[in-house]
């Protein structure tokens, strides 16, 4: 008997897709579902369980991670052992409340290289517990939705399902059970339909019954003339592919996702979930429009702060007085820095930034400025910044941009050394260091600078941190920041 400890790796993946997907059996079935793997004592433990939204759960308290009730573990047993279905259902009491229980060995679809359809024993089985003292008399969509639920556990057994390959990627919207459900046979027509299955497709302007009809000639009715259609759609309204894709009509939008249906590696038809989802993709499409509207904003935002550091360049070009040109130097610098955020915040649909991609803009802005001096820095960045949102980037670039320039024009004997920014994040803090190995700081001479000046107003109100200017005794000045990102 393979025990719990090894399970192959590849064996764990395919049971954490099936449990990823069950919920659609559970809902099927009107049962409980319970995952069960041999332990290294030879009994079996629950490892995943599935409540039905259709019907009552046996289980008010998950019992994952219990051993097996004795009265279940005959049943779970022989299933595994024999490699087969148990349907007898034997009839059982639990916690007074009247069961009946089915185990399908699990099986595990091996690589078609391997030359076998599926592994040579069980990984795993799964129980259906149904609530007998909530079991109603017999009608269509129970009867129709009981014999799917037993065809696609017939596949759990044969290794047909999940289908490991192609199953759809999560999306919102994704259609469930009881939003609507059309079983389709071989050919794609529809052999039964939920009632909101039927509800579902007149939204769309579909009239009359749908069972009967060819699935794939109504939607192709439908798209007629339509030009934004899935090209998988025709293969998913046939059921021959486990894929999703969204039906529009009458001002109204459809997600579908068919489930094929195969016995013993012949395709018999397919489960076809179905919902509305118009209201969904009507506040996606307004999130589609708010977010290029924002982008829209920042980067005419962008090109106006360029615009005005434009303006401040021709001003201080045509300045005689080195004051005034070095102040709208340094105005020009810091409007530049607050435009790189906003040209980032435009590329990008997150409110926040890569901040690493910020600081090299910055880090070649201040060195065109350096350039033009002839200053000959080694610039050095240790660590990462990360993504910030805006209005933590906007002021921390200016804070750089100025720090950075300061170092470069006044920290650095003869304009030459060496630059090294760190960034450190810790808990809910950003960490930085800004350090030079230049002249250090005149320990005589307070600093109240206008750029420092600046600097300690934007990080103590908009960043909400600290700031320290320290020198070491031999040379060199280091600038600590510390950043809240709560």
């Amino acid at each position: 008997m393979k025990k719990l400890g090894q399970t192959h790796s590849a064996d764990v993946e395919w049971l954490h897709l099936l449990v990823a997907d069950w919920q659609i059996i559970a809902d099927l079935s009107f049962a409980d579902l319970v995952l069960w793997l041999p332990d290294q004592d030879g009994n079996f433990t629950a490892a995943g369980h599935a409540r039905p939204s259709s019907a009552a759960t046996l289980f008010y308290r998950d019992i994952t991670g219990r051993v097996s009730e004795p009265a279940w573990l005959k049943v779970i047993e022989k299933a595994f052992s024999s490699g087969q279905i148990v349907e007898e259902e034997v009839s059982d009491i639990f916690q007074g409340v009247p069961e009946q229980i089915s185990a399908i060995p699990v099986f595990r679809k091996l690589n078609a290289k391997t030359g076998s359809d599926k592994s040579p024993s069980p990984i795993a089985v799964i129980t259906k517990h149904t609530n007998l003292s909530e079991v109603s008399a017999p009608n269509k969509t129970r009867t129709n939705l009981t014999q799917l639920g037993d065809n696609v556990l017939r596949m759990v057994s044969d290794g047909s399902y999940p289908v490991f390959s192609i199953q759809a990627p999560p999306r919102r919207g994704t259609p469930r059970v009881n939003d609507g459900l059309l079983h389709l046979d071989a050919d794609g027509g529809v052999v039964f339909s939920s009632p909101n299955g039927i509800s579902a497709f007149q939204k769309l302007g579909v009239d009359g019954e749908l069972e009967g009809r060819s699935l794939k000639e109504i939607t192709d009715e439908l798209n007629k003339g339509s030009w934004n259609v899935d090209e998988n759609l025709p293969k998913i309204v046939d059921g021959k592919m486990a894929w999703r894709a969204d039906i529009e009509g009458n001002s109204s939008a459809l997600s579908v996702r068919a489930i094929p249906i195969s016995d013993k590696g012949k395709h018999i038809g397919a489960i076809l979930l179905c919902r509305d989802v118009t209201e969904l993709r009507r506040q996606e499409r307004e999130l589609v429009t708010k977010d290029a509207t924002i982008r829209e904003i920042h980067h005419r935002v962008k090109n106006n702060l360029q615009t005005v550091a434009s303006l401040l360049r021709i001003q201080g070009r045509r300045s005689k007085s080195s004051e005034t040109l070095e102040a709208l130097s340094d105005a020009e610098r810091r409007v530049a820095a607050i435009a790189v955020v906003h040209d980032s915040l435009s590329e990008g649909l997150a409110q926040d930034v890569n901040f690493d991609e910020v600081y090299e803009r910055i880090e070649v802005m201040v060195g065109e400025l350096a350039a033009a001096f002839n200053a000959k820095v080694t610039n050095l960045k240790i660590g990462k910044f990360g993504r910030l949102p805006s209005e933590i980037a906007t002021p921390l670039a200016v804070v750089l941009t100025e720090l950075v320039t300061n170092a470069y024009e006044h920290g650095l004997t003869n304009r030459t050394g060496h630059l090294t920014v760190s960034a450190t994040r810790r808990s809910k803090k950003l960490l930085i260091k800004v350090s030079d190995d230049g002249i250090g700081l005149d320990q005589g001479k307070p600093l109240n600078g206008l750029g420092t000046q600046l600097v300690r107003a934007l990080v103590e109100s908009e960043l909400r941190g600290k700031i320290e200017f320290h020198s070491e005794k031999t040379a060199g000045t280091t600038v600590s920041l510390e950043v809240s990102l709560a």
